[in-house]
């Protein structure tokens, strides 16, 4: 087993290296987070969301303050969780800011409608939640964003993308 570093400025905790490389060890879900707000679409490639409840159904995602799709959450009240099918590994790339596509032009090329609230949903993801935003609470870098889900839909034949020790895992094909 592998000892993580300690952060000299923090009494007893890792540092924020040693916790990526931690958490890189989760498999996960890999979802695009998208919203609206006056036309202007705008969204990212997320593992950090989860459910929270079914009564009512609710589910929280964080998302960095600096992403472009944050204020736009906070302003719109409005987004949607987009989990990835095995076969939707390009769209997770465009949205996490590693392929050098910026703002709305990471949905082109890809179909997009809308449900309940207006938040673009992807056509084909595994599956859609269609949010309306109930509570946010900041922490440090991030605000947490929970969401009552008013809508959704799947593509229940689908495999998942998974997201795990840095990559993208398809099962189907591990």
């Amino acid at each position: 087993m592998t000892l993580m570093d300690r952060d000299p400025g923090d009494a007893g905790g890792i540092s924020a290296r040693s916790y990526r490389a931690l958490m890189r060890h989760q498999a996960g879900a890999v979802a695009i987070v998208a919203t609206v707000s006056e036309g202007v679409r705008a969204g990212l490639t997320a593992t950090a969301f989860s459910s929270l409840s079914d009564q009512p159904p609710t589910l929280l995602v964080c998302v960095q303050r600096k992403a472009g799709a944050h204020d736009l959450i906070a302003q719109s009240k409005v987004f949607s969780i987009n989990i990835l099918a095995a076969d939707q590994q390009d769209v997770a790339v465009r949205f996490s800011g590693n392929s050098g596509v910026r703002g709305a032009e990471r949905f082109d090329g890809h179909a997009w409608g809308r449900l309940t609230t207006g938040a673009p949903v992807l056509d084909h993801a595994l599956a859609v939640l269609d949010c309306e935003l109930v509570e946010s609470h900041g922490f440090t870098t991030h605000t947490i964003f929970i969401g009552r889900a008013v809508d959704g839909a799947t593509r229940s034949e689908a495999q998942p993308l998974l997201y795990f020790r840095g990559d993208y895992w398809n099962l189907g094909e591990r």
